[in-house]
């Protein structure tokens, strides 16, 4: 391991680890002594499960879909099948395995954009509202979720512009089935994404892809969308039910743009500060064909980061395979993190129109300490385990997982890993040396 001064990482002779954010410059200490506190979250107090209770434990779960907005579109059965606009009176004709709807109190509003840049509704929208409304059922249902709005926010407005904004706004939720296992007798055996089976998570995955790229569609002033998922209350989940959420902004926000500064004077940057940095510290942990997975540096909680290693920049660009190699990578981090673990997944790729080419990554961070005093005078960071010890973590758990085959076959491991798994392509396609290529196709 590194003892330079000049490393992004080093670690002094009492054990003291400090580390500088090679993206970011966030300055990171981790302190001996520090790592052996439980990382997990247990309640204090868990209660019995009643039957069919399972089922409606909060408003995201399969029993109370007339809480949430109209959904956009749900995966329904084994093959997940895609079934979209489902109206109010056929929502609980079938189970969703996962369902998109927009968030009923939105980051960034739909009057956001209508009051800011002029947006209207296109007729494809204006149409589903007004067929939504046509039925007892969609009325009913739109005129409670107006109410609740109104309530929460003083404003009332008519039924016909709250399903306008209800049904094309820009802030969606993607909710898994799951809220505890199945079977699950208490109300703290939680379904995390790691509980989920490879082959779900890989549907789940590829469903907040697709949402991705039809929000960047639907929203012509979008700079950017901003995807992630919070898991427990510490790490910000308003509820404990899986979901991820993607939300519009008009702009890139200053972490991109401070990369894409970088970038500018270096199309290397990732592969030279983050994975050839990974590969020199031993910071491996897992690989696929198509994504690789590192002991991130630098960052405020112990994170991982996974990189696909495509030619492709935007999720959306990425061959089948490719989101599959992700999420299986993502996945397996899950299930060795556990499900009483707090976490942040945070989802970055290059914005639309942007001029320097960039990867595909996706942070996940647990969330088991809470910044105070110390770093908000020193704007130091102490960070209770190290990169190494991390990767050695992962790398035993990830381990104990594939010998019992609930993680994808085919991953491998620690050691097993090679230099050339975390080799990123993401400049390798049709870039000019202006930047203004037309991108990478889809494979």
């Amino acid at each position: 391991m590194s003892t330079g001064a000049a490393s992004p990482i080093r670690r002094l002779p009492d054990g003291t680890v400090k580390q500088v954010g090679p993206l970011t410059g966030t300055r990171v200490w981790t302190v001996p002594g520090r790592a052996n506190r439980p990382i997990a979250t247990p309640r204090e107090a868990t209660r019995t499960l009643a039957p069919g209770e399972s089922d409606r434990l909060c408003a995201f779960c399969s029993a109370r879909y007339l809480e949430t907005t109209p959904e956009k579109t749900r995966l329904v059965g084994a093959d997940h099948l895609e079934l979209r606009h489902v109206p109010a009176a056929e929502l609980f004709d079938t189970v969703a395995e996962f369902r998109r709807f927009g968030n009923l109190f939105e980051i960034v509003s739909a009057e956001y954009w209508r009051e800011n840049h002029g947006f209207r509704q296109p007729s494809s929208v204006v149409e589903w509202a007004q067929d939504y409304l046509s039925s007892p059922e969609g009325l009913a249902h739109i005129s409670s979720l107006a109410a609740i709005r109104a309530a929460a926010t003083g404003a009332e407005v008519s039924v016909e512009e709250a399903a306008l904004d209800l049904l094309g706004g820009s802030h969606d939720v993607i909710v898994a089935r799951r809220h505890v296992v199945d079977g699950a007798r208490t109300d703290d055996d939680l379904a995390s994404a790691g509980t989920l089976t490879p082959d779900e998570h890989a549907a789940y995955t590829a469903f907040t892809v697709q949402a991705l790229a039809e929000i960047q569609a639907a929203q012509p002033n979008a700079a950017y969308v901003a995807v992630f998922q919070n898991w427990l209350r510490p790490a910000g989940a308003s509820f404990e039910h899986l979901h991820k959420q993607l939300v519009a902004i008009d702009e890139h926000g200053p972490q991109v743009d401070h990369e894409l500064r970088l970038l500018s004077h270096d199309r290397d940057l990732y592969q030279r500060e983050i994975a050839d940095l990974a590969v020199s510290e031993r910071l491996l942990v897992a690989a696929t064909d198509g994504a690789v997975a590192f002991a991130g540096i630098g960052h405020r909680y112990p994170a991982f980061e996974v990189y696909s290693t495509s030619e492709a920049n935007l999720p959306h660009e990425h061959s089948d395979a490719g989101v599959r190699a992700v999420s299986d990578l993502l996945h397996a981090l899950h299930a060795a993190t556990g499900p009483l673990v707090p976490t942040n997944e945070e989802w970055h790729y290059r914005p639309p129109g942007a001029p320097w080419p960039m990867p595909w990554r996706v942070v996940l961070k647990w969330r088991i300490s809470n910044p105070a005093g110390f770093e908000g005078g020193t704007k130091i960071h102490v960070n209770t385990i190290d990169p190494w010890e991390l990767r050695r973590r992962a790398v035993e758990r990830l381990t104990e997982l594939r010998a019992a085959g609930l993680i994808a076959p085919g991953i491998r491991i620690g050691d097993e890993c090679v230099p050339a798994d975390a080799r990123l392509r993401y400049a390798e396609s049709a870039w000019d040396e202006d930047g203004d290529g037309a991108g990478p196709a889809r494979r």
